[in-house]
C-alpha cells in the first residue's frame, strides 16, 4: 500500500530559518531529543527538501538575509 503525502508551505522566511535551525541541530548531539531512530528519515528529507529550495545558503550575505528573516517572523508573531 501506498502511503498519500504530505505537503507543508513555508514562507521564505520560514524555510531560511528552518533550514538553519536543522542544520544547527543536526551537527550537535541529537541523542538527547531524538529518542526513536525512524524520526531521523524525515529530518532529513526536510533538510534536504530545504537545501535545494534555498539557492541563497552559499550566498556572501546569508547571515544578513538569515537575520532579516528572523526579525521579520519575530515582528510578525508579536
Amino acid at each position: 500500500m501506498h502511503e498519500p503525502v504530505v505537503v507543508i508551505g513555508l514562507s521564505h522566511d520560514e524555510a531560511l530559518v528552518l533550514s538553519d535551525w536543522l542544520e544547527r541541530l543536526q551537527m550537535t548531539d541529537l541523542s538527547r531529543m531524538v529518542d526513536d531512530p525512524a524520526v531521523w528519515a524525515p529530518i532529513h528529507r526536510i533538510a534536504g527538501t530545504l537545501d535545494k529550495a534555498l539557492p541563497g545558503l552559499f550566498a556572501a550575505d546569508y547571515d544578513e538575509r538569515l537575520a532579516a528573516a528572523r526579525e521579520r517572523l519575530r515582528s510578525a508573531a508579536e
